[in-house]
């Protein structure tokens, strides 16, 4: 009976509903997910330094937006893609410069590890930058 309830589930996550988008992955052992954000040369004092961030059943941490930060997280893992990836190496970005800030994202996301480094050094940077708004912080070049 587990088996076929297992695998019924398995296959209803596999398949989706229509026109509902991509399911968020299968993960029946959730733990919470846990992040530390460094921000430096942001042109806000309040914005730079160390913050951690547990997300899980409510917000926790020292991170001056963390329910804001984790419903973020939580939105883009209903995406089901992945905000930490790096900019493809042959991806064309517009040469706009949107300052110096600086940020090193560490932890664990989705089950996954995440070591990911951020920058305003062109349009490509500054998008991914602000598609994780606000767990990176509010930022204008």
């Amino acid at each position: 009976m587990l088996r076929s309830l297992v695998l019924s589930t398995l296959a209803t996550a596999a398949v989706g509903t229509a026109g509902l988008g991509p399911l968020p992955p299968l993960n029946l052992f959730s733990s919470p997910e846990t992040l530390t954000v460094t921000v430096e040369k942001s042109g806000h004092p309040d914005a730079d330094g160390t913050f951690e961030l547990t997300c899980g059943d409510r917000a926790k941490g020292n991170h001056p937006a963390a329910e804001n930060a984790c419903k973020r997280l939580d939105r883009l893992a209903e995406e089901g893609g992945d905000p930490f990836l790096p900019v493809p190496q042959d991806q064309m970005c517009t040469q706009v410069y949107g300052g110096p800030a600086l940020a090193h994202v560490t932890g664990t996301w989705q089950g996954r590890k995440v070591d990911a480094r951020f920058s305003r050094a062109n349009g490509c940077e500054i998008d991914r930058w602000q598609n994780l708004e606000p767990l990176l912080p509010l930022v204008r070049g």
